[in-house]
């Protein structure tokens, strides 16, 4: 197999780019998913050569890995800032737009995001889109307003479901459903983002329309970085 044409070693080629801007003493926010765990190993393999960082992970999986690969961790309790957060995308589009929360942990993903003075999108080329919407919009939810949030997609033109897997609902690691709401090509993310933000028992949502600075992408093309556009 060409190496070149594996999404693998293109997700690992993104991470690669986006480790070398982390710096002895900062704080890095480590993202949850096939794409950040390349950049955890990597953080991992820099640290073990004698990198000295804190890192804050977006999900047990990850703190698991990044423990694994020797990173020094800390709770983002209480932090008011960190230097940098790398995490991947499940879509983003030319304004650096994006869906995140395939892997469960959207909103834990988005506080740590919310904290980075720079924020770091890792992808390859597939995940890159003209316009989002061909990925659902994942909404974390209390129980109790599982009938409340579906009839408020509705409302919006979308159609929510239960994420489940072997027939039993799929819960954060703060115990909560996910509910997978699907618009299709979504005109306005950020008045999506504002109208999932004020449903009531809607805890968090996978739209990303202001944290993201900068994309590594890689693939058959090589490696690209975009920064933020001045007026998204």
């Amino acid at each position: 197999m060409d190496v070149s044409a594996d999404p693998e070693h293109w997700k690992r080629a993104a991470a690669a780019a986006a480790v070398a801007e982390v710096e002895d003493g900062m704080t890095v926010g480590l993202g949850t998913g096939s794409t950040a765990a390349h950049a955890v190993l990597l953080v991992g393999a820099r640290v073990a050569r004698g990198l000295r960082i804190t890192a804050v992970a977006t999900s047990r999986a990850t703190a698991d890995a990044a423990r694994a690969a020797g990173i020094p961790l800390r709770a983002p309790d209480g932090l008011t800032a960190i230097d940098l957060c790398i995490d991947g995308v499940d879509e983003i589009d030319p304004r650096l737009r994006a869906i995140k929360g395939g892997g469960g942990a959207m909103l834990i993903e988005k506080i740590v995001a919310t904290l980075a003075r720079r924020n770091i999108a890792i992808a390859d080329a597939a995940k890159r889109v003209d316009r989002l919407g061909a990925r659902p919009v994942p909404i974390e939810i209390l129980p109790a307003a599982q009938g409340l949030v579906t009839a408020a997609v509705a409302a919006l033109g979308g159609s929510a479901s239960l994420r489940t897997a072997h027939a039993a609902p799929v819960l954060t690691d703060s115990g909560h459903a996910i509910l997978d709401a699907r618009f299709g090509a979504i005109p306005d993310p950020s008045a999506l983002a504002r109208s999932l933000s004020g449903i009531p028992g809607a805890l968090g949502h996978g739209l990303f329309v202001t944290e993201i600075d900068a994309l590594y992408c890689a693939g058959p093309d090589g490696l690209s970085r975009q920064e933020r556009p001045a007026d998204a």
